[in-house]
């Protein structure tokens, strides 16, 4: 057995007895970050203050997330009032994120998640939705891009000059986990 060979089989070891039965754990730093495109500029909004927890027993492990969406920075001010407007901030605070894994998830360094998604008073499913799984030490660290859109949650694209932001508003996941 070569030492790279030896080393993905101790990380995926790690990685399943993480996950073992009647784990708990919690979000220990989370950012996300949206992007927004205009043919004039683009934009990303950034929050640092993710907050979640997730349970692992009888084989499923159920993960929730919640952002507050004032917590998004963009940078501008101006822009991120104009986004808590357009997005029903004041009525909807949060975006919030479930996901339901089978334990099993954790064999692969890419995890495939169906993805439940709260926002602007809608909910949106997503698919079989990619992330990276690498396991540092007893932490667990998830990344990757949700395919959002802002039709996903009924949001009128927001113009400038006349000229609308399109329609896609990915957003980037990095998310660190630790067992409690």
């Amino acid at each position: 057995m070569t030492l790279k060979t030896f080393a993905a089989c101790l990380l995926l070891s790690i990685a399943q007895l993480a996950f073992a039965a009647d784990a708990q754990w919690i979000l220990q730093q989370g950012t996300l970050t949206y992007h927004a495109s205009h043919r004039l500029h683009e934009t990303e909004g950034v929050s640092h203050d993710a907050h979640g927890k997730g349970i692992c027993q009888a084989g499923r492990c159920d993960f929730t997330i919640t952002v507050p969406i004032k917590s998004f920075d963009s940078g501008n001010s101006e822009r991120d009032s104009h986004m808590m407007r357009v997005t029903r901030g004041d009525q909807f605070p949060t975006v919030t994120v479930r996901t339901h894994l089978p334990e099993s998830a954790t064999t692969s360094a890419t995890v495939q998640a169906d993805l439940e998604i709260q926002f602007a008073g809608q909910t949106a499913q997503y698919k079989q939705v990619p992330f990276q799984l690498v396991t540092q030490g007893k932490q667990i660290r998830i990344t990757g891009t949700i395919p959002a859109t802002l039709a996903d949650f009924k949001i009128e694209p927001p113009s400038l000059l006349t000229m609308k932001v399109k329609n896609d508003i990915p957003v980037r996941v990095d998310l660190t986990w630790t067992p409690q």
